[in-house]
């Protein structure tokens, strides 16, 4: 089928059918440039120059569809990342107002932006506090918003600050199975939290083991 030889109508229709269709199309109008992306937002790789309108309707569609932009606007970068946070990966810089943007929609999305600031560390264990693993030497700060967010973070932290090993251990005290090398002073405060998180401890001592013993029969 030749499709430069259809009418815009039935171009439309056909890429509202399948928008890769468009690759077909020679010099397509913006009307069905839009009707493609909107059906399939990578089909905008087979589209030259296209204007921010279709840009715009193209991340909103898929946000990877932004990889095949060049030098797209604040605007559509905001737009790529809202739709998925993962998408910041094909952005050049991004703004700080485009990485928080980025990290709202997917904590994890943090793994693809260099040298974030606090400020996007501490939206991204907002929305998801595993999403500390992808962050080099976390403040304090972002620790402890980590572990509120899910204290089963903890694990990913490399040299947790005190404060955090003894916050943590106040809400979960078996939670000393991720603390690498507890002092003997997190033992003892776990176990009269939860004389049960002797179990977790590796090679406890004689004064730890009774400790364990004497709550358990409290």
């Amino acid at each position: 089928m030749n499709y430069n030889l259809l009418s815009e109508k039935d171009q439309i229709k056909a890429v509202k059918r399948d928008g890769y269709s468009i690759v077909n199309i020679k010099n397509p109008s913006e009307k069905v440039q839009l009707k493609a992306v909107k059906q399939n937002g990578i089909s905008i790789q087979f589209i030259k120059n296209p204007s921010e309108k279709v840009q715009m309707e193209a991340v909103k569609q898929n946000g990877y569809s932004i990889q095949y932009i060049k030098e797209p606007s604040e605007k559509v970068q905001l737009e790529a990342v809202k739709q998925n946070g993962y998408s910041i990966q094909y952005i050049k810089e991004p703004s700080e107002k485009v990485q928080m943007e980025a990290v709202k929609q997917n904590g994890y999305s943090i793994l693809y932006i260099k040298e974030p600031s606090e400020k996007v560390q501490m939206e991204a264990v907002k929305r998801d506090g595993y999403s500390i693993a992808n962050i080099k030497n976390p403040s304090e700060k972002v620790q402890l918003t980590a572990i509120n967010e899910n204290i089963s973070s903890i694990q990913f932290i490399k040299n947790p600050s005190e404060k955090v090993i003894f916050t943590i251990l106040e809400q979960e005290p078996c939670s000393i199975q991720f603390i690498k090398n507890p002092s003997e002073e997190m033992m003892k405060f776990s176990i009269r939290k939860n004389w049960k998180s002797i179990y977790y401890i590796e090679t406890p001592s004689e004064e730890i083991k009774e400790l364990a013993e004497i709550h358990e029969n409290l």
